[in-house]
């Protein structure tokens, strides 16, 4: 007798162990089969894009991303996208709101148009021929933008000015472009006021700033003289990024494609990534609001106010040594990094250690060379005190987090990825102890 088949209840069974047994090992549930990815991919076909070997998947470590149904070698097309799927400042040109915009002064920017129309395309819900785009964005974001006033100030120091500028920069946008969206009224029932919110356009600035892929337009009369670099890609913005990942990636001419090629293998059902450039920790969460694990760029800033508050009032070539500083551009991104201080730091508090009698040597040190013993002593453990206040500034902010958790619950996330950049922070600082700790201990006496 053959072997007794097994019924339909087994199938299932040996199914969910085998999902658990991916999730457990870091790899995707395929979510292909949810509504909004059912819809987005008819959208897409209709549009002119067929080609489905990348599936959308949820990972445990980076949430959704694109799986790969099939083995891809270095080289080979990850995705081509057509023009036609691509949201531009053309496609707002050729919208309801082309008439408006070619006659209204001062031109908007390019980047108000596209948000302009983002907004008007959500509040129009499912009369929006984008509507299947629309619905797999996030609603909400959790870089800068969104970021609560409160974590702001827990940041690193160096980190809270950038955070708060690019906060004042969408705050101006909204002031700019107030008028604009009051002369849309003709194409609502509603009052432009409720859908033209702060809130809505925070949310479109987000949507273009995390998901844009680069791609230059030819300039246009109607709009300011703003570069025109802005295309979203739906489908291809679900691609997540990773710092390890070797990818090309440029809108092809001859195609009329945006086109994605992996220069390293990547295998069938693992995580498809692309590389957003090489920033370090504060520049992904400033910019598109997330950490990446592991990450080799991330450093610790030393800004120029905590350099200052430590350096030798008493030392009357102190403002010779800055400007000389200033001049050879040596006081701007000093940093400890998974290596210990940065060659620019260490130049800094070089040239901040010399002696009344080394200061004619302060070029050499620029250009790298050794200038005496004691210098470098004097230097090493200037770098040890900046370490050790920046790692008990850390712990202070360490501190505060567990107030907010207990009253602020809605800003969790914000604030666990906040406390994730300080525990590496943390981290970074105390390997670079270490390691000046063993430079100071080979360091002639």
């Amino acid at each position: 007798m053959g072997r007794k088949r097994k019924g339909r209840t087994h199938r299932r069974r040996q199914r969910s162990q085998c999902r658990e047994t991916r999730v457990a090992a870091g790899a995707g549930v395929n979510i292909s089969h949810e509504s909004v990815y059912v819809q987005l991919r008819k959208w897409l076909k209709k549009k002119g894009f067929t080609d489905f070997h990348l599936i959308p998947a949820s990972f445990p470590d980076t949430g959704r991303g694109l799986m790969t149904t099939k083995t891809l070698q270095p080289g080979e097309l990850v995705i081509a996208l057509p023009e036609s799927c691509l949201l531009t400042t053309r496609t707002v040109l050729g919208s309801y709101l082309g008439e408006y915009i070619e006659r209204w002064t001062p031109h908007l920017s390019p980047l108000q148009s596209l948000c302009t129309f983002l907004i008007a395309e959500r509040h129009f819900g499912s009369r929006s021929p984008w509507k299947p785009y629309i619905d797999v964005l996030p609603k909400s974001y959790t870089c800068s933008v969104y970021l609560a006033e409160e974590l702001i100030r827990l940041l690193p120091s160096p980190s809270i000015e950038k955070f708060q500028e690019q906060k004042y920069v969408v705050e101006e946008l909204y002031r700019t472009s107030k008028c604009f969206f009051n002369s849309l009224q003709p194409l609502f029932s509603e009052s432009v006021e409720n859908i033209f919110t702060y809130d809505a356009l925070c949310w479109a600035w987000c949507s273009i700033n995390t998901r844009m892929v680069y791609m230059e337009h030819k300039r246009s009369e109607l709009f300011s003289g703003e570069p025109n670099v802005y295309a979203l890609a739906p489908y291809l913005d679900l691609l997540n990024h990773t710092p390890a990942a070797q990818i090309s990636a440029a809108f092809n001419q001859q195609s009329k494609c945006y086109e994605i090629r992996t220069l390293t293998k990547c295998r069938r059902h693992e995580q498809v990534f692309i590389c957003y450039g090489p920033h370090d920790n504060e520049r992904l969460l400033l910019e598109y609001g997330f950490l990446a694990s592991g990450n080799p760029h991330n450093v610790v800033y030393v800004d120029k106010d905590i350099l200052c508050h430590h350096l030798f009032p008493k030392d009357k070539l102190l403002n010779g040594k800055l400007l000389f500083l200033q001049d050879k551009g040596l006081l701007e991104n000093l940093t400890f990094g998974h290596d210990g201080p940065s060659w620019k730091l260490l130049t800094a508090l070089k040239v901040f250690c010399l002696r009344a009698e080394e200061y004619s040597l302060r070029k050499n040190i620029s250009l790298g060379l050794y200038v005496s013993d004691e210098n470098e002593r004097s230097s090493l453990q200037f770098a040890e005190r900046l370490c050790l206040h920046l790692m008990n500034e850390n712990q202070k902010a360490m501190q505060q987090f567990s107030k907010l958790t207990d009253d602020r619950a809605e800003i969790l996330e914000q604030l666990q990825l906040v406390a994730a950049l300080r525990r590496e922070e943390l981290r970074i600082l105390q390997v670079s102890m270490e390691v000046l700790q063993d430079m100071r201990a080979t360091t002639p006496r």
